[in-house]
């Protein structure tokens, strides 16, 4: 459809006619949910865990189809496109799999399914692309093997970082759309078509924080948030500046990211950090220091917001 329409559209009207159906498409697919999606069945040991139960969960199959028909109407597909479409789909698929199961699934099976996404997804951006990184002006070129195992463990922190902030309603959907946006206005010339894939997910996520917003109808679950680090670590090898992700998504990886790191000093090293912190953080600050979901949404997000512009800062000046 995208080359039909390119005889009488220029690219930029194609993105915005692609950024509204995406948007209508995801809202029509929620509103009218798919009857086999799971319903959540609260956490107890998360802070209002027990207010999720009997919501819908796992609906980032939802927006995840809507974005992958969104991107196949509205973009020029390369081959390489196609394969993270493929892979993508594949992640949002594991995390929907444990979202249905009555059982869920044990942190090593997540786990090896992440590590062969991961190594599936590297192997397909090295045959395409080159193992150059910039920081600033400067330019890295790095052994093939380095940037594969950097690579790896990019991917694997954004997925997981990112699955574990969705615990507030809006707040994984609204700092998601933050970091995309931000590789998108940083990056336009490096990332090409890969803005209107960002222009297109944002879009989704719009119409997602529509139900998701406190208080919410639906939970995206793994299936969403897996593929949203998933998504965003693809943005940022594209981009040619991985090591931005730090400031272009410190939310998400303080929130989620000092759990990781707490369980597996722990469960390792037997090693105790952050005793008297709860963690994802977004429990912490809610239990200890009496913020409100809401609270925790807009500061968190804008705080995001914030770190993005220093990142631009850091840039243009280096």
């Amino acid at each position: 459809m995208y080359y039909i329409l390119k005889d009488f559209m220029d690219p930029n009207q194609i993105a915005m006619v692609g950024v509204l159906v995406a948007f209508i498409l995801t809202f029509l697919g929620l509103k009218f949910p798919f009857p086999f999606l799971p319903v959540d069945q609260g956490r107890e040991y998360a802070v209002n865990g027990a207010l999720s139960k009997g919501k819908t969960r796992g609906v980032g199959l939802t927006f995840v189809c809507s974005f992958i028909i969104s991107c196949i109407l509205f973009m020029p597909m390369t081959r390489e496109y196609v394969i993270y479409c493929i892979l993508l789909f594949a992640m949002m698929l594991s995390g929907y799999l444990d979202d249905a199961a009555k059982t869920p699934w044990s942190d090593y099976k997540k786990g090896a399914i992440d590590l062969v996404l991961s190594i599936m997804t590297v192997i397909t951006f090295l045959n395409f692309n080159s193992a150059v990184l910039y920081i600033g002006s400067m330019k890295f070129t790095l052994p093939v093997p380095v940037y594969f195992i950097l690579a790896i463990i990019l991917l694997w922190v954004s997925v997981n970082v990112t699955n574990c902030s969705d615990g507030v309603d809006g707040l994984c959907g609204s700092l998601c759309c933050v970091v995309i946006a931000s590789f998108a206005v940083m990056f336009p010339i490096r990332l090409g078509d890969y803005v209107i894939a960002s222009l297109l997910f944002v879009a989704t996520l719009l119409a997602y924080l529509c139900f998701n917003s406190k208080p919410s109808s639906m939970l995206m679950g793994d299936a969403g948030s897996r593929a949203l680090g998933f998504f965003i670590a693809i943005l940022a090898m594209k981009s040619g500046h991985p090591v931005l992700y730090i400031l272009l998504a410190l939310m998400l990886i303080v929130d989620g990211g000092l759990g990781l790191v707490k369980v597996f000093l722990l469960r390792f090293l037997k090693i105790h950090i952050l005793k008297n912190t709860l963690t994802p953080i977004h429990d912490h600050v809610r239990k200890n220091k009496d913020w409100s979901d809401t609270q925790v949404v807009f500061r968190f997000t804008i705080l995001q917001v914030m770190f993005a512009v220093l990142a631009y800062v850091i840039l243009t000046m280096i």
